[in-house]
């Protein structure tokens, strides 16, 4: 089918929930995406920060398929040795001790928010508040939207869900100032993906173990789009030199197959006990052969050394460019997790990158985010200088 039919189809008989789209996807390779008009394209995006290893890798691939012919799902009532591998994989390279598997990152913090306040509840105390941050993104779940320090995201879903605060993101004074005796936990992003990729200062992070340590509060990081090597190291929290006591993975951890994942410290895991949580999909044979398969590649091919190389150069390059052209007023960001600020909208940029053959995408009205898989080359961050030059010299 072509662009045209596949877009009366939606039309038609999908919900509208993502605006106008234009391009059908039909096959990826590596960097590269096609459209159904065969229109090929260099992918800088990544399906926001989720094909790690690039669209489509063999080794992934394979492993998907291998287990297709074999056992796709059957519940968590039974042992399947994929996720126990992944488990241990994932402890043997982290601070976690214990993992919960689900489908995605709203259900992975879901899961981390009822655990930290589960866990007070096992220790005999009233601690069900979390303090999140302002313009952060957790999910959109009812609970999770809750979390959420965007007033756009809440609006037309009162009454939210109850027992939520939040604060400045880098201002220490008022995150003490909101740790009552009723909280439990503190939720951050270590860099906030759709707040505008905003970063915490790796000594605010710092500042906040301890202080969670002393007010015996538990600190949970969402690295749902940090995770899995994205920023430099395999997990953003490693740039504070700090250790969480729970943390949220999902979008690069599958290369496209749906899974998230909860990783906690033994202690807290006793928070959860059978029938306490669950999930019927989560960690079934298909989606942990492919996370199991993806991460080892990631691990294998040093791939979190790539994304620390490249996305040095990358901002680099960036900078260099923000001298030429002055609508872009600030590159921020770690590893191959940026934004460019614009001082314009940040579509009729896109749309032009769009035409030439580069695809990246939007984190909020005026910024230019670029996700791109931590398989990118020297070239490939050179032919995207190239293009936005060329884009915004005649923007």
């Amino acid at each position: 089918m072509n662009t045209h039919d596949i877009s009366a189809l939606y039309d038609s008989h999908v919900m509208n929930t993502y605006g106008t789209r234009k391009r059908a996807l039909v096959r990826g390779e590596g960097m590269r995406l096609w459209d159904s008009d065969g229109n090929e394209f260099t992918d800088y995006f990544a399906g926001i920060a989720v094909t790690n290893v690039g669209h489509c890798h063999p080794k992934v691939t394979e492993a998907i398929t291998i287990q297709a012919q074999q056992l796709v799902h059957n519940s968590n009532l039974y042992l399947y040795e994929n996720q126990g591998k992944l488990a241990a994989l994932l402890s043997q390279n982290s601070f976690a001790d214990q993992w919960f598997f689900c489908n995605s990152g709203a259900e992975a913090n879901e899961g981390a928010i009822k655990l930290a306040r589960r866990y007070w509840v096992q220790k005999e105390t009233s601690k069900p508040v979390i303090v999140s941050a302002l313009q952060s993104f957790h999910g959109r779940t009812m609970t999770t939207l809750s979390a959420s320090g965007q007033k756009k995201l809440h609006d037309g879903f009162d009454p939210l869900m109850q027992g939520f605060k939040y604060v400045n993101l880098n201002d220490l004074d008022e995150l003490e100032a909101a740790i009552t005796e009723d909280v439990g936990a503190v939720l951050l992003e270590p860099i906030q993906g759709e707040g505008g990729i905003r970063t915490c200062d790796p000594e605010y992070l710092k500042s906040v173990r301890k202080l969670c340590d002393d007010k015996n509060v538990l600190m949970i990081l969402d690295e749902i789009q940090t995770g899995c090597g994205r920023t430099g190291k395999l997990f953003a929290y490693e740039h504070a030199g700090i250790q969480p006591d729970i943390i949220t993975l999902a979008k690069g951890l599958g290369n496209g197959v749906p899974i998230g994942a909860l990783g906690c410290k033994q202690e807290i895991a006793t928070g959860f006990s059978p029938g306490s949580h669950g999930s019927t999909f989560g960690g079934n044979p298909l989606c942990t052969a492919a996370a199991l398969a993806t991460l080892s590649v990631i691990l294998d091919e040093d791939l979190v050394e790539n994304a620390a190389t490249q996305g040095a150069y990358l901002i680099e390059q960036l900078t260099e460019l923000k001298s030429t052209h002055a609508c872009i007023t600030e590159v921020r960001g770690n590893g191959l997790m940026i934004g460019i600020q614009l001082d314009r909208p940040v579509g009729p940029v896109l749309e032009s990158l769009m035409g030439k053959g580069i695809m990246a995408g939007p984190a909020g009205p005026d910024v230019l985010r670029l996700l791109p898989a931590l398989i990118i080359t020297k070239e490939h961050v050179d032919l995207f200088i190239t293009k936005l030059n060329e884009t915004l010299g005649a923007l």
